[in-house]
């Protein structure tokens, strides 16, 4: 018996900047988690994958990624993709730097 289908987002690094991005419905890429569109289907989530991939200019390293959903938005599910929502761990620049 297969697993259930959990929500998931798209993400993947923007080829130039290195940064976390999310593929959002309209087919842009965003910074920031809260704007992904949150795929509920499985076989919409391997379209999209296969649309992201398509981007080989702008991203690299495209994949599903698990979600909850909280308030609305979709909130990471692993310590993995809570960590990248936080951007570069080496020092502060992008989005660490926003926070000072």
């Amino acid at each position: 018996m297969s697993k259930p289908f959990t929500p998931k987002v798209v993400t993947a690094n923007a080829l130039l900047e290195g940064d976390v991005v999310y593929l959002m419905a309209n087919d842009q890429w965003s910074r920031h988690l809260s704007e992904a569109e949150v795929i509920e289907d499985e076989a919409h989530g391997d379209l999209r994958v296969l649309q992201g991939n398509s981007e080989p200019d702008l991203v690299v390293g495209v994949y599903l990624a698990d979600v909850a959903i909280v308030d609305g938005k979709p909130q990471p599910t692993h310590f993995r993709e809570e960590f990248r929502t936080r951007g570069p761990s080496n020092y502060n620049h992008g989005k660490q730097a926003e926070l000072v």
